[in-house]
């Protein structure tokens, strides 16, 4: 063959993939990403946040497809506009399994409700089960109590899974424990991602001797909070690579505490080596929450955030720091210490030494294990350390993130239903914040049921 028309053949063979991987739909397998629109009657539908979903009939992820398409009765003004993938279902009486053939790797696997009435299906009757393989996802699961319980119409729930095998099935079965059980999912997302959790090994805090505590890749964990702390909501949008959601602090934040604000504008904000683009959006860094400019008020209580969790699991706790303001350019201008559950985690935290200058990126990871079961408050706390005699007595936080590591023993995730909310003599739904106390004395308790674990990630 002629060089030129050889040239010529695979420029042309390349312009064909090209023309292939940038007209490829979201939802194939070339790119990784899949979302359902259960019972969806039409062929693709699109998202408030632009996302392209498909419907779950005559897809190739559900062989021999059982149950019912179903549509709900009432759309609540609550919901997202569009309403893909929230107003229509698939119900199933009986287990069925959704099977996606995928590269093996670790990705977030999206489940999607809407706890309304579908057909002569009643939300409160909507009592079941899913597992990812064989690991549990949700057990006797029932996702009106769970709406109710945080005051919303519609939610999701994240998980992170590392498939090893070829393909992922998901299989949704009604509770055996309740008469008349059905399942149901609104829509079902799989996004590839690298792994952001098993490395670098986490460490055990032990009297100040940290001793290697690895998390087996297999581990599959749950999101439970992704919290911009002292900016706004960042919607999956907002974060295209893994169309994460970022909460507003604000709801956790103890007493309304600390002080927000922006990144100066003559700074930039740049990633680093070991804390590469993916990990948070930059608008995570760009945002912070301090303590305030007054030390002797700061030296008098701690920035609290209060996180409702499932007991009697691990989690990983990870803290996105990033300096944004001048004049904090240098090591020892702020240090402080890491509370969880009135426990030190980290003592002398200085963004500046551990992120390498103003602007630079970087997180912290911590681990810990509760006892007990139901659920349970997680108080995380920050406080100026003086030891160093910093100049500024203060303590600052941009992003913060709890995941749940699956319970071994019985290679689960699941946790129980919440109770309901109570209802005040005003006839308004009680909060929480006003039935939980604020953590105890400045400092970390040397005992409790709480063991911790850390890792860091700097320059």
């Amino acid at each position: 063959m002629h060089p030129t028309l050889s040239v010529i053949l695979r420029c042309l063979t390349l312009l064909c993939i090209l023309s292939l991987t940038v007209g490829a739909d979201n939802n194939t397998i070339g790119s990784g990403q899949i979302r359902l629109d259960c019972g969806a009657s039409s062929p693709t539908g699109t998202d408030a946040d632009e996302r392209t979903w498909d419907s779950d009939i005559g897809s190739k992820f559900a062989p021999l497809l059982e149950g019912t398409a179903a549509t709900a009765s009432y759309q609540d003004p609550a919901l997202p506009s569009p309403t893909t993938p929230y107003m229509t279902a698939r119900i199933f009486t009986t287990n069925y399994t959704y099977s996606f053939p995928i590269s093996p790797g670790r990705m977030f696997v999206r489940l999607y409700f809407y706890p309304s009435t579908y057909d002569n299906y009643a939300p409160g009757n909507a009592y079941f089960g899913v597992t990812a393989g064989n690991l549990t996802l949700l057990d006797n699961f029932n996702a009106s109590q769970n709406a109710l319980a945080i005051t919303v119409a519609c939610f999701f729930l994240e998980y992170s899974i590392n498939v090893t095998a070829d393909r992922l099935d998901l299989t949704f079965a009604p509770s055996t424990h309740h008469n008349g059980s059905y399942a149901f999912v609104n829509g079902i997302e799989i996004v590839p991602t690298p792994d952001l959790f098993t490395t670098p090994t986490p460490t055990m805090a032990n009297g100040g001797s940290p001793n290697p505590f690895p998390i087996d890749p297999s581990t599959g964990f749950q999101t439970m909070y992704r919290l911009n702390v002292g900016g706004q909501s960042i919607s999956p949008k907002g974060d295209i690579g893994f169309y994460r959601s970022w909460d507003d602090d604000t709801l956790h934040i103890f007493g309304g505490q600390g002080v927000t604000f922006g990144a100066d504008k003559n700074l930039s904000i740049r990633y680093t080596p070991t804390v590469p683009n993916y990990t948070a959006p930059l608008d995570v860094y760009a945002s912070a929450r301090s303590m305030g400019p007054n030390a002797q008020v700061n030296l008098n209580y701690n920035l609290t955030w209060t996180l409702l969790v499932d007991a009697g699991f691990y989690y990983l706790l990870r803290f996105h720091f990033c300096e944004i303001q001048y004049p904090i350019t240098k090591v020892n201008q702020r240090s402080f210490f890491i509370y969880i559950n009135n426990q030190t985690a980290q003592q002398q935290m200085d963004v500046i030494a551990w992120s390498g200058g103003i602007g630079r990126t970087t997180y912290t990871d911590y681990a810990i294990i509760t006892s007990g079961s139901g659920q349970m408050d997680l108080w995380v706390a920050l406080h100026p350390d003086l030891s160093s005699r910093p100049e500024y007595y203060d303590a600052i936080l941009n992003g913060l993130e709890v995941f749940k590591l699956q319970n071994n023993g019985n290679n689960s995730l699941n946790g129980l239903n919440p109770p309901l909310p109570s209802v005040e003599p005003n006839g308004k739904p009680g909060g929480r914040n006003s039935k939980s106390a604020a953590p105890g004395a400045i400092g970390g308790a040397v005992g409790g049921f709480v063991v911790l674990l850390a890792a860091s990630i700097g320059v």
